[in-house]
């Protein structure tokens, strides 16, 4: 195979966070050491500043949802690494409302860790953090996995939400009640083809064999604990929609759902992917009032796609609908 297009000295994290500050200068500002990312305008309403932040390969998450109405700050690690904690520090302090700084967090040890010392040392300088972490894998959710599920997919859907929850100028202790459940409201799973492309070999980062898929494949390129025969598009999102029914806490009807790719699918594909998804939840007794399709939360260029349900509660309705404009998302506002 090619080689990825990559930079003389192999990292291609301080060229393209360079790179997407130049191109969208207009909603955020870059400060490379350490490196975090600040959006330039906010809702004079909030009081309470939305941080969040991970390894690089999941472009748009979390840099492309940075502005009014989203997240205020974004720590970015290296490629599938988690950041470090004096880069979550710094842009904490950048984002910090009167009421202090909510950090959203998916569900890796890494990610917990580092933003838990930032967490720490933010308090020490008087400013008051809460977390939510977003946790709503199914693939990980097993006796036997003893971190449990990972943050996945649903985490645009509670960037999201959060932003416009916080626009409403709600406080810290609300906002982190809201994100949590959010969160516990959230469920995805996702399949591959093809694994995605190593930045050092220029190879698939693991191998399947012709007419098998990976079940329950993770957004770093980890395996699924199982390789199916590939079935039909058909069976495989009914199976999918299934799996993510049954997963799914008791509530309302409505839910949000998002069809996203994994970095090597197209949209050709996902928008055929969002049709079997919107008539296999009817065939369910679900309606979706809202929906994401595209490339949100993509493991690198992986061939592969991940679905995301999330139960909506009446009242969740017009966090969701709130103005927002970032560079990879805009809600009721021309950017």
């Amino acid at each position: 195979m090619a080689p990825p297009f990559l930079p003389a000295d192999g990292d291609p994290v301080p060229p393209a966070l360079r790179g997407f500050a130049r191109a969208h200068a207009d909603l955020v500002e870059l400060v490379e050491k350490p490196a975090h990312l600040v959006a330039r305008d906010r809702d004079p309403a909030r009081r309470v500043g939305l941080v969040s932040g991970g390894g690089s390969g999941h472009e748009p998450l979390h840099a492309g949802f940075l502005g009014r109405g989203m997240l205020d700050a974004v720590a970015p690690g290296k490629v599938f690494a988690s950041p470090h904690n004096l880069q979550v520090l710094e842009a904490s302090r950048r984002a910090a409302g009167p009421e202090g700084v909510l950090h959203v967090v998916k569900n890796y040890t890494g990610d917990r860790i580092n933003f838990g010392i930032a967490a720490e040392r933010l308090r020490l300088e008087g400013v008051e953090v809460r977390r939510v972490l977003v946790d709503d894998d199914l693939a990980t959710e097993s006796d036997e996995t003893a971190t449990g599920r990972r943050g996945t997919g649903a985490t645009v859907v509670v960037e999201k939400l959060l932003g416009g929850a916080a626009d409403t100028g709600l406080g810290l202790d609300e906002l982190a009640a809201l994100g949590a459940e959010f969160a516990a409201a959230s469920r995805s799973l996702a399949v591959a083809s093809r694994a995605q492309t190593s930045l050092h070999t220029g190879e698939p980062s693991f191998a399947l064999d012709a007419g098998e898929l990976e079940y329950g494949v993770g957004i770093h390129g980890e395996r699924a604990q199982k390789s199916i025969d590939r079935p039909s598009t058909e069976a495989l999102v009914s199976r999918l929609l299934d799996e993510l029914v049954a997963g799914l806490p008791a509530g309302p009807s409505e839910v949000i759902a998002v069809v996203n790719g994994l970095g090597g699918t197209t949209l050709l594909e996902l928008y055929g992917l969002h049709d079997l998804v919107l008539d296999g939840l009817a065939q369910r007794g679900l309606t979706v009032s809202a929906a994401l399709v595209g490339t949100f939360v993509p493991a690198l260029d992986m061939t592969g796609f991940s679905l995301t349900l999330t139960r909506l509660q009446p009242s969740w309705s017009a966090y969701w609908t709130a103005p927002a404009v970032t560079p990879a998302l805009t809600v009721g506002a021309q950017p």
